[in-house]
């Protein structure tokens, strides 16, 4: 099986059953069996493709005699792999490119579509004058017009069009220090060591820039020395400023980062209840902890939406990072940009039900952070300003980070093409003493 093969089954899976690439991408390579440098090679093809599928559609249109939607779907399938390859791929040879393309369709589609996809391709080396770039956002970045449109109205103009280029790079892998057990001198060396590259991060103390592949096989990993978190999901930590000894909730924990972080801030000390409303996520949570041999942190299933009467005024700190439409993390998880936009009209509802109840279970003095990996206000200042009106008791809080400096409000909104992080908001709250 090779890395062509691979890729293709996951866009397959992902256009026939609507899968999640991440997830399709992760099972199919279990399956395939493949190598590092293969399997990494699959990896960027399949993000490629979805990262540029509106323009890779274009551009196979200007070669096309017919309607684009006349292909059978797996014959569009290969074409946009193979176009991909031979635009954004420059070490693998086009003569190459084209023979897998033609041998794929043989094997899913028929012989006469083989000679489309043989002609096509071929007629474009010969001639690449009309693989320009169009003038249109949408199809130049592969945003739909819809989404482009609604992160045009959140951000203005300013910063729309360096987001979307950004939304089509490669994300960077991040390893957060375990500084219960090592320190990052020790554990960049211990990368170096597997032949991984490890860099400190410019501003975030603990925090290594990762580059070679295979991070979560290496030893260093294995023997708990490090977690993967985006620099933005550990500034929600930051925010938070967990102390030793301190009563710590994570409401909706899965898949933990922000409850490991905690409890290293903690210093091992203190107690984090980590909650999901998906069973078998907590088993990821504990299995994570474990790993790491951070103490004091339990699991309980728990709607996070609804308020638990036992935890009346217990915690001395929350994080509700709540569920949301994702829209910050389009570069790690590129087909979000395909998805309705409409259901995600309905999420500002359940996260203030999921702020409403966690508040509840704040004392009196207390912090709560409410943040969503999102960039859209309907689902963050809206939110936070909603709750503040209804809960005079609460307060925004003002904060110094890494990076960030003096954030006098309370609340921040970050972007990948200005912070070099995930599209992230949080907002530190305060419950007074009285």
């Amino acid at each position: 099986m090779s890395a062509r093969d691979t890729a293709l089954s996951v866009l397959i899976a992902c256009r026939r059953n609507g899968a999640w690439s991440d997830a399709a991408l992760k099972q199919q390579l279990a399956k395939d069996r493949l190598d590092r440098r293969d399997a990494a090679l699959a990896t960027r093809l399949c993000a490629s493709v979805l990262q540029n599928r509106l323009l890779l559609d274009e551009w196979i249109s200007r070669y096309l005699k017919g309607k684009l939607s006349a292909l059978q779907p797996v014959v569009l399938d290969v074409l946009r792999l193979a176009v991909c390859q031979l635009r954004f791929f420059d070490k693998l040879p086009p003569s190459a490119v084209v023979d897998e393309a033609v041998n794929q369709t043989k094997r899913l589609a028929n012989p006469r579509a083989a000679g489309l996809v043989n002609g096509l391709l071929r007629a474009m080396l010969r001639d690449p004058s009309r693989l320009t770039l169009p003038e249109d956002l949408f199809i130049r970045y592969s945003h739909p017009r819809e989404l482009v449109e609604l992160l045009r109205e959140n951000l203005g103009e300013e910063d729309l069009e360096a987001l979307l280029a950004c939304h089509n790079q490669a994300p960077a892998v991040y390893a957060q220090v375990n500084t219960l057990r090592t320190d990052g001198a020790t554990l960049a060396a211990a990368f170096r060591a597997e032949g991984m590259e490890a860099e400190p991060h410019p501003w975030l103390p603990d925090c290594l820039l990762l580059s070679g592949g295979g991070v979560e096989q290496s030893a260093a990993f294995r023997e708990g020395l490090f977690y993967v978190q985006d620099p933005a999901a550990r500034l929600a930590v930051l925010a938070l400023d967990p102390k030793p000894g301190d009563r710590v909730l994570d409401c909706c924990a899965a898949p933990g980062g922000k409850s490991f972080a905690a409890a290293i801030a903690m210093q091992n000390k203190g107690e984090i209840t980590a909650c999901d409303i998906h069973p078998h996520k907590l088993s990821l949570i504990t299995a994570g902890a474990e790993r790491l041999g951070i103490c004091g942190l339990s699991v309980r299933e728990q709607d996070a939406s609804k308020p638990n009467p036992e935890w009346e005024g217990k915690f001395d700190r929350i994080i509700a990072d709540v569920p949301c439409s994702g829209l910050g993390v389009i570069r790690k998880k590129p087909d979000i940009r395909y998805k309705a936009l409409a259901p995600m009209e309905q999420l500002p509802e359940l996260q203030r039900r999921i702020l409403e109840a966690q508040a509840s279970h704040l004392r009196p003095g207390g912090t709560l952070v409410y943040s969503t990996c999102t960039i859209l206000r309907r689902e963050n200042e809206a939110v936070v300003e909603a709750f503040l009106r209804d809960h005079p008791e609460f307060s925004p809080a003002a904060m110094e980070l890494p990076g960030l400096g003096q954030i006098a409000d309370g609340r921040k909104t970050l972007l990948p093409c200005r912070e070099g992080t995930d599209g992230f908001f949080f907002a530190k709250l305060i419950k007074r003493n009285d």
